[in-house]
């Protein structure tokens, strides 16, 4: 009776918020406000391209071309949205990227496309007409980019539970008033769900003083994909791109009206051969993210910064701790952030924080920071389950490029929107902003491009524009590859989400597997449903390294840094096959990619839970009862295992392991890398796992399940196991 209640009063009171809100769209600009559906542009009569251009093709239509009307530089989802804007009005276009395109930022969000329930409520309260214009831009552009990537995005209902009754009313004008900025572009209405419901749809949700939930929809993605289809997208059209080109230096030339030095191209460096070349054109657009400023300087060495970096980290957890298709928000965490709890590609992906941060390339997760987000979602979560450190499957970090306006007049407010700015030598400047109005972004920034160098172009046509794979995509494609090709279900599924009506062109590559079921399609790793034949594929879709194939064209790194680490070796074998490389490029990818996982990907923070400084807190039961485990291994009583030691108890119970993957499973727990266990290491491993500081542990789950089957004598299955060990 009392969440009746308390729902008929929000209604009522939820009148004010709709007032509030009708009142702030009537002074809105008629260009945004007159948005009320997706419609495409005019078609754009440049042909689109069958067959994407090798990255050598690229870098000569680089270096050859006398002039192009405009080139871009930074491969992020705004730079390529630039270069996409541009190409598709039927300007000469070129892009470069230092490193790999989505390689920064854009490959490091939240996932989500969304207009921004925060800002919506500051618009509100705060009566900001600026704040509620940007809620509405991102709400179009969301709906835009759900259909033109279809594949690649999807509604997500999100979950806002709550805990007081008053906050009930409260949020529930907040979400509503969402919906009504949204219009015809609503994904699905929002809604109030009771206890026992929000408790239905999300069990493992935190249940004492739980007074109801809130459901709102926002739309979510995979954004390196997206980010890779955008620039895809533009080199189909005609864009020449090129990952892995640096700029030197911007090129300068004397206007002969005005007598002024404007810039006219960069001087750019081939990363992988070192080779330099000058790529002229009639605009430069400097769309570098964190890396704007250093851009700047190269035009105008004092000219002010307007960059104001923030790190913000994000971890991944098993599928287990979310449902399949439901998000989690915590509007007021304990220190004022906003965390998401989500699930994305059967993982669930926390966070983000907010912290002041410094710019670079090579962005690391700290512990600090995890720790953070997994005791928010420990407050979240019911006691019953288990939030454990050695969860965290992988961790990353991206930087997000505040800025501040050099056109207003309080140069230190970070600015809510994005700023396009055009130096004194023509250099255009895409700062800030968001991922989801990456083409908004875009379009403003070539109307001031067109504007400032005179450029004959036609209008914006990306409104509506299909990106790579959107095309003919259909939910159900998945299923004419699995009976075209004999591709297993979630396999196909996968290439499906991945490549859209692409699909097609992976499962013609990928190679017999000799089993009866599936006939095609041999997986890098077993619990992942990657196959080798998209190693071959990232190569058409520019991958350069192999960092580039399990972070960027596969997203392995960002769902399991230890499986990625074990599929390395066979990506790096099928790239060095096709790209002829030699054992020497062979070792410095793998160290390289290994480095990569390491310290950005929170291979660090992960392996450092087990060290061996690490303490010994077990019973004097525990440490008796896992020393009797270790000592049916170890028969000789020697004080340690090795991988013969191991070996041999397999056969016993008639299980084979092959010696690498014992090499490996041992590698895991070998503290002081001698090639051998030793009883302190493996006592150490039981505490860390008993203390929730590692889970997943192979050699424990192998040493258990052997000490079961030794004493019933029963053969065993050994694999990769996603539980933990029980104390």
């Amino acid at each position: 009776m009392a969440f009746r209640n308390v729902v008929k009063g929000t209604v009522f009171l939820g009148g004010g918020a709709v007032a509030a809100v009708f009142g702030l769209s009537h002074l809105t600009d008629k260009r945004k406000a007159s948005i009320t559906s997706v419609e495409a542009a005019e078609p754009i009569k440049s042909s689109i391209q069958n067959e994407l251009p090798p990255r050598e093709a690229q870098l000569l239509t680089l270096q050859k071309t006398k002039e192009f009307d405009v080139l871009v530089i930074g491969g992020g989802a705004t730079g390529c949205g630039c270069a996409l804007d541009a190409v598709s009005r039927g300007l000469k276009t070129a892009l470069v990227e230092k490193d790999d395109f989505s390689s920064g930022t854009s490959s490091r969000s939240t996932k989500l496309i969304h207009g921004g329930v925060r800002y919506l409520q500051k618009a509100i309260m705060n009566l900001d007409i600026e704040q509620y214009k940007l809620v509405k831009e991102a709400l179009h552009e969301r709906a835009n980019l759900l259909e033109i990537a279809p594949h690649l995005s999807a509604p997500l209902p999100i979950m806002l539970p709550v805990y007081k009754w008053w906050q009930l009313p409260y949020y529930w004008i907040g979400i509503k008033a969402y919906d009504l900025v949204a219009g015809s572009q609503c994904l699905r209405s929002s809604y109030i769900l009771s206890k026992s419901k929000a408790l239905g749809l999300f069990p493992m949700l935190r249940k004492d003083k739980l007074v109801g939930a809130i459901v709102y929809y926002d739309g979510q993605h995979n954004d390196a994909r997206m980010n890779l289809a955008i620039a895809l997208t533009a080199a189909r059209y005609g864009a020449a791109t090129a990952n892995y080109t640096e700029v030197v230096r911007l090129l300068r030339k004397i206007d002969p009206e005005s007598g002024k030095e404007l810039v006219c191209g960069a001087r750019c460096r081939d990363i992988l051969t070192g080779q330099e070349f000058d790529v002229r054109a009639k605009c430069v657009i400097n769309a570098t993210g964190p890396f704007t400023d250093s851009v700047r300087k190269m035009d105008d060495q004092e000219v002010k910064n307007i960059c104001q970096p923030s790190a913000g980290v994000h971890i991944v957890m098993p599928g287990y701790y979310s449902p399949d298709n439901m998000g989690l928000l915590d509007p007021a965490t304990s220190d004022g952030r906003v965390i998401f709890f989500l699930p994305w590609e059967k993982m669930t992906i926390a966070g983000t924080t907010d912290t002041p941060t410094e710019v670079t390339h090579h962005p690391i997760p700290t512990d600090e920071d995890i720790n953070f987000i997994l005791t928010e979602v420990r407050n979240y979560l019911s006691s019953d389950v288990e939030v454990r450190r050695g969860d965290v499957l992988a961790a990353w970090s991206g930087i997000r490029p505040l800025v501040t306006n050099p056109n207003s007049k309080d140069t230190q407010s970070i600015s809510r929107n994005h700023v396009v700015d055009v130096s004194e030598s023509g250099l255009v400047t895409i700062a800030g902003g968001k991922w989801t109005t990456y083409r908004s972004m875009a379009e403003d920034t070539l109307d001031a491009a067109v504007k400032a160098h005179n450029l004959k172009a036609g209008p914006c046509r990306t409104v509506g524009l299909f990106l790579e794979g959107g095309q003919d995509w259909s939910p159900t494609l998945y299923i004419r590859l699995v009976q075209d090709y004999g591709l297993e279900s979630e396999v196909a599924q996968h290439l499906a989400a991945t490549y859209g009506d692409q699909a097609f062109e992976v499962a013609k590559l990928a190679k017999v597997t000799g089993k009866r079921w599936p006939i095609v399609g041999k997986r890098l790793v077993s619990e992942f449903p990657y196959i080798e034949a998209e190693v071959k594929y990232a190569l058409r879709e520019y991958a350069c390294t192999a960092v580039d194939v399990i972070s960027r064209r596969t997203r392995l790194a960002f769902l399991n840094v230890q499986a990625a680490e074990e599929a390395l070796p066979r990506i790096v074998d099928i790239m060095a096959k096709e790209l002829n490389w030699k054992e020497q490029r062979k070792k410095e990818e793998l160290e390289t990619a290994k480095k990569f996982l390491y310290y950005e990907m929170g291979y660090k923070s992960r392996s450092e839970q087990l060290t061996d400084r690490s303490e010994i807190n077990l019973s004097p039961s525990d440490v008796d009862r896992y020393t009797k485990r270790f000592h049916k291994f170890d028969k000789d009583k020697k004080g340690f295992i090795t991988i013969l030691d191991v070996q041999h108890v397999l056969e016993n119970i008639n299980v084979h392991m092959d010696a690498n993957n014992l090499h490996e499973i041992l590698n895991e727990v070998d503290l002081n890398k001698n090639g051998q266990v030793e009883l302190n290491e493996f006592l150490q491993l039981m505490s860390a796992i008993q203390k929730g500081f590692v889970s997943s542990s192979r050699l424990a789950i192998l040493m258990k399940s052997a000490e079961e089957n030794l004493e019933q004598r029963e053969p065993i299955p050994v694999h990769r196991s996603g539980g933990g060990v029980k104390k």
